[in-house]
């Protein structure tokens, strides 16, 4: 697996120097810093996936999509996008915000739901991911990074009709579909998204713990369907209106995705709705204001072992609104300013009844010189969990030919969520080793730096390197606790003297350091041919002796790498990672997490009618890897699919 990536890397490095003039990356413009500016103004690390990425690449859910990008960790307990954590940069799962349109639907219950997006991947025009500090722009939460998906309705969509999807069927009786269909007149524009990801699952088999102890076999199955509905209306020459109304729903087998224990026999039902509207007024002075709100309610439901009566049932209601203002000073200076409030409320039999709320208020501006581009943001913030907090952030990049040097810094702050506060704090009688949550947890609190370059040796290919860290404190992960340490909290019931819980806490001090290395290269082959290639390296060290379950599980090595080639009538793309992290065992469930493992996906397509319909082969986990990602939850083996897919313009 080394050698395959340092071979990729060199091959690289060669077709870097044959590229020819087929694009140049530093025109992309990102949304996601709230001012929209070029790749290289921003200061910033940061990386987009385009929708022709995303349709030929060997991915079928959001996570997969993401994987392929460096210094993006996904932590999956299924496949096919069951459910996954997105660490960056050595953040925990909870610390990275998810962003459909510039809105945010962290899931304020547990962030191991905030990657479910209730958008088809036929619906995305790009993701882009922003790595380090956040919170200035869009509030808590935004540690590690900010991920935004924008959506086809909501960003520049031609008029005409357009429709795209792919059907596959494979093994262990998969149905693996995405499709979407979106019309746009003058005034006019509809979008309809469907996905559905179907399977019986990979076969388990028993696994012999001890003389006295075997665990039984069981399938990892799993339904999730997804349906989105957008629209948009130009009111008159100024006003303009947009919608989304979403629902995903998942049904799945979750043994083992949050305890060793030997009685885990876990399922889980989930449902999400997201609501979203959006009014926007834009005049010819270069000023643009944009009100939006939107709605999500996301209900859940656990059981444990149907041995037992005993299912946890949560369900929860978050209002999210923005008011933001753009403004074009004159040709140097831009500002922006908004406002943004958060409402939460959870109903659980397990966690209890609470809610909460969020008001934020940012005034950012951008000034731009001959080489020089300088991005400041003050927020200040208003939470009930832990009082008034001013969040700044300065960017700064410098143009010097093919050479861009860019440095950030900037605070950030996330409050504890209701499952790291409230979980199991009201069951009578909690089992030793399983979660706690503890409601005196402090909000985390952290400063972010890096400094990176910007090198392209050609227009079309470009090497970034960055360095980075962070200073953070009273970082939220669960502690293994003896009883006696745990002491009274909430409405806890009774724990078995002696024993051990994970048990929520505060880390004092948190430090993580680290550096990116990523290469990107597209060339021209021929006429109809083409070749995209991107590469990286990301190193992550922290340094603290107390770490949990979540903060001991990043990767410390993590290489991702993808590749697509276009020849003519045929498709060919391929995507792998490399990552090393501490291992891991479960002696209870005769489980190990090991230290290091190597992935490769590859996709085979044929085009047909001008490209229009393609028939593909795709396979995932090519090399039949056994592997972990989170301790005791084992992930698919080799998956072969095929189908049609179609590009309607």
């Amino acid at each position: 697996m080394k050698n395959f990536f340092t071979t990729s890397f060199i091959f690289l490095l060669f077709t870097s120097f044959r590229a020819q003039n087929s694009f140049s990356l530093d025109t992309l413009v990102v949304q996601t810093t709230r001012i929209p500016l070029k790749v290289n103004e921003t200061g910033r690390s940061i990386n987009i996936l385009t929708k022709e990425q995303i349709q030929e690449l060997p991915a079928t859910t959001f996570y997969e999509l993401l994987q392929t990008i460096s210094g993006i960790e996904i932590q999956s307990r299924g496949g096919f996008g069951v459910q996954g954590d997105i660490v960056m940069r050595g953040s925990t799962f909870s610390q990275v915000l998810v962003l459909i349109d510039g809105m945010r639907i962290n899931d304020p219950l547990t962030g191991h739901f905030n990657c479910y997006v209730p958008v088809s991947n036929m619906e995305i025009e790009r993701i882009e991911i922003l790595k380090g500090a956040g919170a200035s722009m869009y509030g808590p939460d935004a540690v590690g990074g900010v991920i935004n998906i924008i959506t086809k309705g909501f960003d520049s969509l031609k008029n005409g009709t357009s429709s795209s999807g792919t059907i596959n069927y494979g093994a262990n009786k998969l149905i693996n579909s995405t499709a979407g269909i979106f019309h746009k007149s003058n005034k006019f524009y509809f979008g309809l998204g469907v996905s559905l990801n179907q399977s019986i699952g990979d076969s388990i088999p028993p696994v012999i713990v001890d003389s006295s102890i075997t665990l039984e076999g069981y399938r990892n199955y799993f339904d999730i369907k997804n349906i989105s509905l957008s629209g948009g209306y130009k009111l008159n020459d100024l006003w303009e209106i947009k919608f989304r109304s979403s629902i995903l729903s998942s049904d799945f087998n979750a043994r083992y995705f949050y305890t060793t224990n030997t009685f885990d026999k876990s399922t889980e039902i989930t449902s999400n709705w997201f609501n979203r509207v959006q009014f926007q007024r834009k005049t010819n002075l270069g000023s643009t204001l944009d009100i939006n709100a939107s709605y999500k309610r996301s209900n859940d439901e656990f059981t444990f072992n149907p041995d037992f009566p005993s299912t946890n049932i949560h369900k929860m209601d978050f209002i999210n609104f923005t008011v933001n203002n753009y403004k074009e000073i004159n040709e140097k200076l831009i500002v922006k300013s908004g406002i943004q409030g958060d409402s939460r409320k959870i109903e659980s039999n397990d966690r209890g009844n609470h809610n909460d709320f969020h008001f934020g208020a940012y005034l950012m501006s951008v000034y731009k010189s001959k080489n020089l581009v300088l991005t400041t943001i003050f927020r200040e913030d208003y939470d009930e969990n832990y009082g008034f907090e001013f969040c700044p952030q300065v960017n700064a990049s410098y143009s010097m030919d093919n050479i861009v040097l860019r440095a950030s810094a900037g605070k950030s702050i996330r409050a504890a969520d209701y499952t790291e506060r409230y979980v199991s704090n009201n069951i009578v009688e909690l089992t030793p080793k399983r979660s706690l949550g503890n409601p005196n947890l402090m909000a985390e609190r952290g400063w972010s730096e890096e400094i990176g370059i910007n090198y392209s040796p050609f227009k079309n290919s470009l090497f970034k390197a960055t360095i980075f860290s962070r200073q953070s404190s009273n970082i939220i992960d669960y502690i293994l606790t003896n009883e006696s340490e745990i002491g009274s909290v909430s409405d806890i019931g009774s724990l078995y003297l002696g024993e051990d819980y994970f048990f929520a806490k505060n880390i004092k001090d948190v430090n993580v350091n680290g550096f990116e290395l990523e290469l990107n290269t597209k060339f021209l082959i021929s006429e109809n041919s083409t070749l995209n290639w991107q590469i990286g390296y990301t190193f992550t060290d922290i340094t603290n002796d107390t770490l949990g379950i979540y903060l001991s599980s990043f990767a410390k090595h993590l290489v991702n790498a993808q590749l697509i080639l276009n020849y003519n009538s045929f498709q060919f793309s391929i995507s792998g990672l490399y990552k090393e992290r501490t291992a891991q065992a479960a002696e209870s469930i005769s489980s190990n997490l090991e230290s290091s493992y190597g992935l490769l996906n590859a996709r085979l397509g044929y085009g047909l009618m001008d490209n229009k319909l393609s028939l593909n082969l795709q396979v995932l986990n090519l090399l039949d890897k056994e592997y972990q990602n989170v301790l005791g939850a084992k992930m698919p083996g080799r998956w072969l699919m095929g189908g049609i897919s179609w590009r309607l313009e």
